[in-house]
């Protein structure tokens, strides 16, 4: 016959646990807090010889060094090449273009349309 375990049990089996484990976790601290611990001495160093000082170095001093001074290079001077000059061509006169003249048309005159006024009533 086989068993049937219900999972439900085992989350509640877990968290179970968990909670006592959290309670006593709390009282352990707890406990920690109360307990007085003894004093303990603080620990001495022991005395260090002084160190002599030592006297102070003296670089001996460089002299600069100087550049040598370059001229300026300069570029060699070229002559313009001449260019030759080239007379304009002349070009032929156009003819005078002539825009024809169209008459404006008449148009008709319309009648003026007389609208009878209404009087108003008071």
């Amino acid at each position: 016959m086989a068993y049937y375990y219900n999972p439900s049990f085992f989350f509640l089996l877990f968290v179970t646990l968990f909670l006592t484990s959290d309670y006593v976790i709390q009282s352990d601290a707890r406990h920690l807090l109360e307990i007085t611990l003894p004093e303990l001495p603080k620990p001495e160093l022991p005395h260090l010889p002084e160190i002599p000082t030592l006297p102070k170095l003296e670089f001996p001093e460089i002299p600069k060094a100087e550049l040598p001074t370059l001229p300026k290079p300069e570029l060699p001077k070229i002559s313009k090449p001449e260019l030759p000059t080239l007379p304009k061509p002349e070009l032929p006169a156009l003819p005078k273009l002539e825009i024809p003249f169209i008459p404006m048309p008449e148009l008709p005159t319309l009648p003026k349309l007389e609208i009878p006024q209404v009087p108003k009533k008071p």
